[in-house]
């Protein structure tokens, strides 16, 4: 094995995010696109003509964490050549990818056989470059391809053909601390109405305690995804629907706007140094991506064994459930790979194998039955207070399809537009039509045609 590292061109942040998004599988911008449907394209696909098969070593690209996947296949396959590259998975969007490949298209050489991505929102660019290889055209068995959770591999499908594989997923659940919510006797919230009364009770009851908070850039991914909001429904190759200003925005702002002004929501961000050291100790429920047990609560907050449940998100009384995602990242096989054979062995095994999604990954993985291999590693690790298996399988096929995967950063966005102004004192809800024009003019800056 050839072990390369590369950091020339990466941006990296500082900031906490970085330390747990990236240590599963990439809580970063989710703006990718979806099959018709479900979200458009950026381009139309380019027919894939197979590079010249000459065999050789086969290069791959990961992040730090994503190494240890190479690695234990290298030890699985002594005898395929590899040359193992790290690179900063494009992290925070670094764009750094898309900035060689366009380089190597330039020169004819120099691309990777397969690459991870902690973005969801590759294949925006990456099929129109002629980069990424369809997958579900002789390449891997449908059998295999039908074992993903549904909708998982939606940001990597453009038109019925499917141009990357999802390697984990970020669904939302709600975190709970158990062992308060009993002493206090508390009940688990079920609908978001009774989960904005339990913030009441909390702020006057027990105040200082937290039941979730809005000051992350993916906040929007979590509450206004799983309300429904139609901020960012990609229509078409190109096409996004806008409308921040509905009644399933407003309700979700509203509640937010509500639980901000009575102190039971933060307004910091839950990877934020004043979070751990101020606020941490003081969370009752968190709603959040499955990531969050391990890389907040385990890692991060250090909270101890047997406190920390998880129930699914609360919901809207008479509509189908509904939860956001925040992050997940993708596989990508070249198209211009001389070793397709060996390559897709790579790409198929890494995002379905136990030995590695069951047994190692941090994330929860998006092939279903590592998923099951994974929660059991979980549940008999002892940490939680209950069995969380349940609410994160049901959460993986709820995540609502109305939000699309653009080019554009929803969570730039909310950074530069909504943040700022909620912090100040302004409302959630003033702050919408403000949010909508900011989408419009991003997807817009992007080459979108935009209805609101």
């Amino acid at each position: 094995m050839t072990a390369k590292v590369r950091a020339d061109g990466a941006r990296r942040s500082g900031k906490a995010r970085g330390r747990a998004a990236l240590a599963l599988g990439g809580v970063i911008a989710l703006a990718a696109l979806t099959a018709c449907g479900n979200g458009g394209t950026s381009g139309t696909p380019q027919s894939f003509k197979r590079a010249r098969q000459t065999g050789g070593p086969v290069t791959v690209w990961v992040d730090s964490t994503r190494l240890a996947a190479a690695q234990t296949y290298q030890k699985r396959h002594p005898s395929v050549k590899m040359n193992i590259v790290t690179y900063d998975g494009d992290a925070n969007g670094s764009n750094y990818l898309q900035t060689k490949v366009s380089l190597f298209n330039r020169t004819r050489k120099g691309w990777p056989d397969v690459v991870f991505s902690s973005q969801n929102n590759e294949v925006t660019w990456a099929v129109e470059s002629g980069f990424t290889a369809p997958l579900n055209k002789g390449l891997i068995p449908k059998p295999t391809l039908d074992g993903w959770a549904p909708g998982a591999n939606s940001p990597c499908t453009v038109n019925g053909t499917l141009y990357c594989l999802r390697n984990d997923l970020a669904q939302t659940v709600l975190w709970y601390n158990a062992a308060l919510m009993k002493k206090w006797g508390y009940k688990v919230p079920a609908t978001w109405q009774d989960y904005q009364a339990l913030g009441q009770r909390v702020a006057t009851e027990h105040p200082g305690y937290l039941v979730g908070s809005a000051g992350d850039n993916f906040a929007p991914e979590i509450y206004m995804w799983a309300s429904k909001c139609g901020a960012n429904q990609i229509t078409g190759p190109k096409a996004v629907t806008v409308h921040t200003t509905g009644p399933n925005c407003t309700r979700m702002a509203s509640l937010l706007d509500a639980l901000v002004k009575n102190r039971s929501m933060s307004t910091s961000s839950v990877l934020s140094s004043d979070f751990d050291k101020n606020q941490a100790d003081k969370v009752l429920m968190l709603p959040g991506p499955s990531w969050f047990g391990g890389a907040l609560f385990q890692g991060t907050f250090k909270t101890p064994a047997h406190q920390i449940a998880v129930a699914p998100m609360p919901q809207w009384p008479g509509e189908a459930p509904a939860t956001g995602n925040v992050g997940g990242g993708t596989w990508l096989l070249s198209a211009h790979s001389t070793n397709l054979k060996a390559a897709t062995d790579f790409l198929t095994w890494v995002a379905t194998a136990n030995d590695y999604q069951g047994e190692v990954a941090p994330g929860y993985p998006a092939y279903a039955p590592t998923a099951k291999t994974w929660l059991a590693k979980q549940t008999s690790s002892g940490y939680y207070a209950n069995d969380i298996t349940g609410p994160l399988q049901a959460a993986a096929g709820q995540v609502w399809s109305g939000w699309g995967y653009g080019q554009f950063s929803q969570e730039a966005i909310w950074a530069a537009k909504v943040t700022p102004g909620m912090t100040s004192g302004k409302t959630i809800v003033s702050l919408l039509p403000a949010w909508q024009d900011a989408i419009t003019n991003y997807a817009r800056s992007d080459g979108y045609k935009v209805s609101r």
